[in-house]
């Protein structure tokens, strides 16, 4: 299982709490931490409009963008700060020349978001690379990602895909977990969940749906500004989602024989039961079921599965009340 912590924005331009998000996370056990590459004048203009309005600082969306750039220097400093707590580095690119920037730091993998699949030019550039991609299929329909996953298949890019719902906190009837397992048949790619319903329980279930890939986003506090906070898990939720996660996926990787229970051996003799009386009954007397009860241990007569076996049978000596019953009963 592969969990990834998006950070995304919550840094709100900040380097200094672009690292500690890192050390946070690295300490929450996760496996990468993801930003987004947003470069302003490549990525947006004047007319785009607001997701949703919730900043007064910024007038305009390319104003927002332009708040949330890094220099390639500061890039550098994230990218060795994830190194050195052993965590990936991992990111999206929202223009071609959020992918060269992305070049010069030398990344392994890209990350290409719910808004960006049918955006081919980026992915020609992201595939000229060479290297793996992520896919996040949130605002696409089956038809769209055959078509996007076709175009980076005929370029012999290593995909896999998550299934993604684009809402903000997504409510449990548009979780769509079911997707998982179908886009698993459907491409037979590595196949995750990309999560943003502020829940721990979402990233669970789909690890036990299927998933082996994890994404979601990571803030500080849900009380935090930004236009993601509200559909974030906070720091100590994810260190809970990581233990959760890693035990369930120990759990898929381990399946049960239950048509062998030989381990049980000891425990068996312990827990299941014998067949005694529940009263004083006198030779002569003819079993019935209203005389059984069943006690700890096993092996002490007869088996109480064999209860049927007993019941109109004679016995040919008193016994004592709560006495375990044998063959040499009868």
């Amino acid at each position: 299982m592969e969990i990834i912590a998006e950070i995304g924005q919550a840094h709100e331009g900040s380097l200094g709490t672009a690292l500690s998000y890192i050390d946070a996370l690295s300490d929450a056990g996760v496996d990468a931490v993801k930003f987004q590459v947003h470069i302003a004048e490549a990525e947006s203009s004047i007319y785009e409009p607001f997701r949703i309005k919730f900043t007064h600082q910024d007038e305009t969306r390319i104003d927002y963008w332009k708040r949330m750039e890094f220099t390639l220097e500061q890039w550098k400093i994230l990218k060795l700060r994830c190194e050195e707590k052993g965590v990936e580095f991992l990111a999206s690119p929202f223009s071609n020349a959020a992918v060269d920037l992305l070049e010069k730091l030398g990344v392994k993998r890209y990350k290409v978001g719910s808004g960006e699949v049918n955006n081919l030019l980026l992915l020609e550039k992201i595939a000229q690379t060479g290297k793996p991609v992520i896919l996040s299929s949130g605002l696409s329909s089956f038809k769209e990602l055959d078509s996007t996953v076709d175009f980076l298949k005929e370029r012999n890019i290593n995909i896999s895909i998550l299934q993604c719902t684009t809402s903000y906190p997504t409510q449990p009837e548009n979780y769509g977990l079911n997707v998982i397992k179908e886009l698993k048949n459907r491409y037979n790619l590595k196949t995750g969940y990309s999560d943003h319903s502020a829940k721990t329980e979402t990233c669970i279930a789909a690890t036990a749906l299927g998933a082996e890939i994890l994404e979601f986003h990571a803030v500080f506090s849900r009380k935090s500004f930004g236009p993601d906070a509200s559909s974030s898990l906070e720091i100590e939720e994810i260190k809970e989602l990581v233990k959760a996660v890693r035990n369930i996926s120990e759990a898929l990787e381990n399946p049960v024989d239950k048509s062998d229970n030989s381990r049980f051996a000891d425990l068996k003799g312990i827990f299941e039961k014998s067949l005694a009386v529940n009263k004083d009954l006198p030779k002569g007397h003819i079993l019935k079921f209203e005389d059984l009860e069943a006690k700890k241990p096993k092996n002490k007569g007869v088996s109480a599965e064999d209860f049927q076996n007993l019941i109109g049978k004679r016995l040919k000596s008193d016994i004592k009340k709560w006495d375990f019953i044998t063959k040499d009963n009868f």
